[in-house]
């Protein structure tokens, strides 16, 4: 994809936090940056082998949340209750 056609699809990312994130994910090995020698330059990113399997695992992670989010919340819920009511310290 080109910069302005992820920049679109991210909605509310500013120029430069695109940026400074798609060279730290270059470095990393996750995308791959493509260069075309015309006026002015086109540049295209994609991602690598590495950068499609970190995706695959975050997806996986993701659905993994949504499937349990409700116990998630529960828990967060239930512990928040716990130490409301905890005794104070003794000083």
């Amino acid at each position: 994809m080109r910069f302005s056609e992820l920049r679109r699809l991210l909605d509310g990312i500013t120029q430069k936090m695109l940026t400074q994130t798609l060279r730290a994910l270059e470095r990393d090995g996750l995308v791959h940056r493509t260069v075309y020698p015309t006026v002015p330059p086109r540049v295209e990113y994609g991602l690598t082998d590495l950068g499609v399997e970190a995706g695959r695992l975050t997806s996986a992670i993701g659905a993994w949340s949504v499937v349990h989010a409700q116990q998630i919340l529960t828990a967060r819920q239930n512990f928040d209750e716990q130490a409301a009511t905890a005794p104070e310290p003794l000083r």
